[in-house]
């Protein structure tokens, strides 16, 4: 059973226990309701108390129910908040370290509930393309205000309970103890103190109103508009919180339920939840078991201080890791530095870090021009040129001075990690750690595993992934890995688009409309146009049946390497990333097309443009239609990528 039923003398204790986050799937509810059931049956029982086992009192619904029988099957979990409200006894919800979603609509069914400090406390739905579906929307503005509760819940983002308990006004919590340890303890002896309180409180019953009403949901649903793009859920938050505010309980739980039910059906929603499912695959890998010993990551060296050296250091100094960045000349290393303090500054001056944090991060940091400084480093990243010459006289190196039993990472995005490690006497502590432009943003890390790769290596820089905020995916070793074998074709058609008559601007436009955050030639400027340029010219030995348009190459004998130099497909200006539109980049394709035996395609409008531009358009040439994936049976329909066959190398 995965809710245990336990008597403190006049005290019942139902006990969440479901790991790891003690998820409300149906064998959870059942116990819940069971032991309600009990408690209420026992004369002996005052009063009841629900909490969490482990390192959670509960992260909410079981997600893989979505969709099933199983998440409708009674007791559902509106049936089972119903239990702890209609309870002729109080219950008590002893809330500790993550209460979220399903598990936060659990707590706010009891009639107290006591937190402990530094719970994390959110409403992440929206992140999954859905809202609170167990009374969320209507039962958190009754309790915090209607604005805190709309903000948490459009953004799902978790906030500390001492934070929520400082509110004006707020009757979320009743009391927040002393300490996480002390908990137990003081929830016995709140659920005793108030074990004779009637009539028993209900957040149903509270009233919920907003003194500016229809004119504060109009400045909402323009704000959410402008942050949500093709996104359905954050309106439809909106929406449900506002009808808390002007219908009665049952009523706005009826909204609420409509709303939740249509938003399940989405294509967004849908790939959102396929999304979060695999990443949580993603963090598994088959062979190294959770119990693998780890080495301890102390400290980091990162070789190389320029954009994405500054990126990656910046993560490890955020989770308070010292690091140390190795440059070959000091006018490097200062620009890294001043690099790395401006993202802070930045920072402090959105308001989104405190300058104490700026400095106690920036204290972490530490440069020189030696290897012989870093060898002590637990870990050492090299963010160098990718061209495999330059690996190698890093990795000889850092086999020379790296203390035994440091890992030794290449942040390579496309190069063989198996040479690269056969480049040290110790292949087993060799691993790919591919950030992404830029790495102090972006989530994902590929890790990639190479043929000698250590089990404990693996398990060690998952967990440091973890530490660091990213989101971790095994590779093996081929070649890109898994995001640029992607990325590559993106990038391929953009450029035929150009031989065909298109403009970057006009690319951009057409697939940022389609959904993608970034075009493929503002992405290109952003990480770094001669990277491209690098992996180009050396498959274009290894792999001469390969086409690409040459206008990419063209950019680069220009100089023109991106946002870093002020200038790429686009012109930038310093400080801002806004792309702007270089006639002279856009002559520069015009003359190239002219080399053509026979004249490409051209795009009159925009509208033809935006047309061709779609990854399912049926106009394109067949000769640069190869790559393109089959359309869809309609236009709405989503594609899992569990259905997508990887090549072996990356699906291992």
């Amino acid at each position: 059973m995965t809710a245990q039923y336990q008597v403190h003398g006049d005290v019942a204790i139902i006990t969440l226990n479901n790991p790891p986050v003690n998820g409300l799937g149906l064998s959870t509810r059942q116990g819940i309701a069971d032991g309600m059931a009990k408690a209420n049956a026992d004369a002996a029982v005052k009063a009841i108390v629900i909490t969490g086992a482990g390192k959670a009192f509960s992260g909410g619904a079981d997600i893989k129910e979505f969709g099933s029988p199983l998440a409708s099957q009674e007791p559902n979990l509106n049936s089972v908040i119903a239990v702890l409200e209609n309870s002729a006894k109080p219950v008590i919800g002893a809330i500790h370290t993550v209460v979220m979603g399903g598990g936060l609509e659990l707590a706010l069914g009891c009639h107290y509930r006591i937190a402990s400090p530094g719970t994390s406390v959110a409403f992440p739905e929206v992140k999954l393309g859905l809202i609170p579906g167990g009374g969320g929307t209507q039962r958190m503005p009754r309790v915090v205000g209607v604005e805190p509760a709309l903000n948490m819940i459009v953004s799902g983002e978790p906030i500390k309970a001492e934070m929520l308990a400082m509110l004006p006004g707020q009757k979320l919590f009743d009391k927040i103890s002393a300490s996480p340890e002390s908990l137990a303890e003081e929830a016995l002896a709140f659920a005793r103190s108030v074990a004779d309180v009637r009539p028993l409180p209900l957040v149903r019953d509270l009233k919920c109103k907003h003194p500016q009403g229809d004119a504060y949901f109009a400045f909402a649903r323009n704000m959410v508009k402008g942050m949500s793009k093709n996104f359905p859920a954050p309106a439809k938050c909106v929406d449900a919180v506002e009808a808390a505010t002007k219908n009665k309980f049952d009523a706005g739980m009826a909204v609420e339920q409509s709303i939740f039910i249509n938003l399940m059906m989405t294509a967004e929603s849908r790939s959102l939840r396929h999304l979060f499912l695999g990443e949580r695959a993603a963090s598994k890998i088959p062979d190294v078991p959770s119990d693998t010993p780890q080495r301890e990551i102390n400290s980091v060296a990162i070789i190389g201080a320029g954009t994405m050296g500054g990126g990656i250091a910046m993560n490890f100094l955020n989770a308070g890791i010292p690091v140390k960045m190795l440059e070959m000349k000091q006018e490097a290393l200062d620009r890294g530095v001043a690099t790395i303090r401006k993202n802070y500054d930045a920072q402090v001056a959105k308001k989104k870090l405190k300058q104490d944090k700026l400095d106690q991060r920036m204290a972490l940091l530490s440069t020189t021009l030696s290897y012989d400084d870093i060898g002590d480093a637990d870990m050492v990243i090299e963010a160098v040129f990718e061209e495999i010459g330059v690996k190698k006289a890093v990795f000889t190196e850092l086999d020379r001075v790296m203390k035994p039993g440091a890992i030794l990472a290449s942040n390579t995005s496309t190069l063989d990690v198996n040479a690269i490690a056969d480049f040290t006497k110790r292949p087993q502590d060799v691993v790919g750690l591919h950030f992404f432009s830029p790495a102090n943003v972006m989530k994902l890390l590929e890790v990639v595993r190479g043929a000698k790769t250590g089990k404990d290596v693996m398990a060690t820089v998952m967990s440091v992934a973890k530490k660091i905020r990213k989101t971790a995916v095994v590779s093996g070793v081929c070649d890109g890995f898994i995001g640029n074998r992607m990325i590559e074709q993106y990038g391929r058609q953009g450029g035929f688009l150009l031989d065909e008559g298109c403009t970057p601007e006009q690319v951009d436009k057409a697939m940022e409309k389609f959904g993608m955050a970034m075009g493929p030639f503002r992405m290109g400027d952003l990480a770094g146009n001669d990277i491209g340029w690098a992996i180009r010219k050396r498959r274009y030995t290894e792999q001469p049946d390969m086409k690409y348009s040459k206008t990419a190459d063209l950019l680069c004998e220009q100089g023109r390497f991106g946002q870093k130099d002020g200038a790429g497909w686009y012109d930038y200006v310093a400080g801002k990333r806004d792309a702007i539109p270089n006639a002279d980049v856009v002559k520069m394709i015009e003359e190239h097309r002219k080399g053509w035996a026979s004249p490409p395609a051209r795009f009159r409008t925009k509208k033809s443009c935006s047309a061709w531009c779609s990854p399912w358009s049926t106009k394109r040439p067949t000769f640069w239609k190869r790559a393109l994936p089959t359309r869809p049976a309609t236009s709405t329909s989503s594609t899992s990528l569990a259905t997508v066959s990887l090549p072996t190398a990356v699906a291992r």
